[in-house]
């Protein structure tokens, strides 16, 4: 399959001609409404500092069903002593910096770049993207951003400066989500941290059925904080 150049044109090619590196597209930008159109279709930008955007569309796709969230039993003591105080949208600048920031074995700087982390930001600002705060004694500790649209949440960046502070907050999410009638957390990748949760990976057909079926769902939009705390 072809990697496909894009054009000023937001409009991206079908994401089934991905083909086996699972880049369907180079180049575009990072508006507002080429990030939308991105992740309603199941793409995601990744790419390095120095390189032109790549577009991705993985297969396998690593997604969490909600009711195969998996607490392990050394979590369980975390919330049964509410180690870890949880908020949402409360400070989500400071959350994608840390995730900027944090340090990863076998990556020499960032992926996520200044355009990256900006566009984001404006993401949030417009009430798409969201972050999970983990507190301890008033000290965020830990924590998680991403895109959420229709009942589909797009996990981007996790962050943890305590032992499972990341764990406690994406479980915590998963939990919410669930109450809130969403189905499909999007992991992008298998890693053993995501794996560990309850990640698992299923074919790139399989995964934009379920977006097509998303595109009727209705985006709750704005700031989480008292919404996902309730």
């Amino acid at each position: 399959m072809p990697i496909f150049w894009l054009s000023d044109n937001i409009q991206f090619p079908d994401p089934h001609f991905t083909g086996e590196e699972d880049i369907l597209a180079v180049g575009g930008d990072l508006s507002r409404e080429r990030l939308l159109e991105a992740y309603r279709i199941g793409l995601f930008p990744w790419f390095n500092p120095q390189d032109p955007i790549l577009w991705w569309c993985p297969d396998p796709r690593y997604v969490i069903f909600p009711d195969e969230i998996k607490v392990s039993k050394s979590m369980r003591p975390y919330f049964n002593q509410q180690k870890f105080k949880v908020t949402f949208d409360l400070d989500f600048e400071s959350v994608i910096t840390a995730c900027q920031d944090m340090y990863r074995p076998g990556q020499n700087g960032t992926w996520l770049t200044n355009d990256m982390k900006e566009a984001y930001i404006d993401l949030h600002q417009k009430g798409y993207c969201h972050s999970v705060e983990v507190w301890e004694d008033n000290t965020l500790v830990g924590g998680l951003y991403g895109m959420s649209l229709g009942k589909v949440f797009f996990g981007e960046s996790m962050f943890a400066k305590k032992s499972n502070a990341s764990k406690y907050g994406f479980i915590t999410l998963v939990q919410k989500l669930k109450k809130k009638g969403y189905w499909l957390i999007d992991c992008q990748q298998g890693t053993d941290h995501l794996i560990s949760l309850g990640a698992r990976g299923i074919s790139r057909n399989d995964f934009l059925k379920l977006l097509k079926k998303n595109e009727v769902e209705k985006t709750a939009k704005g700031k989480w904080t008292n919404w996902l705390a309730s």
